[in-house]
C-alpha cells in the first residue's frame, strides 16, 4: 500500500491578506478619509502602496487603533 501525502508549502500556508480603500475604512470607522491619511503619515497606521498611486490598509490594522477606555480625559 502506498501513502502519498501532499505537502504544503510555507506560501500555500499563508492566509491571504484582505485590504481595504482609505474611503471603505473612512465609512466603516466613521472617520474621514483625511482623518485616516493622517494616522498614515503620522505612522499610527500601516499603508500599503501598489505602484504610485495605490494605496490599502490593512482592516485588522485600522480596528486595533481604537482602544477601550472609561475615562474622558487624563487629570
Amino acid at each position: 500500500m502506498s501513502t502519498t501525502s501532499k505537502r504544503t508549502t510555507p506560501l500555500q500556508q499563508v492566509k491571504p491578506r484582505r485590504y481595504e480603500t482609505m474611503q471603505s475604512a473612512a465609512e466603516r470607522t466613521g472617520l474621514s478619509v483625511k482623518s485616516i491619511r493622517r494616522r498614515v503619515a503620522e505612522g499610527k497606521l500601516t499603508g500599503y502602496r501598489l505602484g504610485q498611486r495605490i494605496i490599502r490598509l490593512d482592516p485588522a490594522e485600522v480596528d486595533a487603533m481604537f482602544v477601550p477606555t472609561t475615562k474622558w480625559a487624563e487629570a
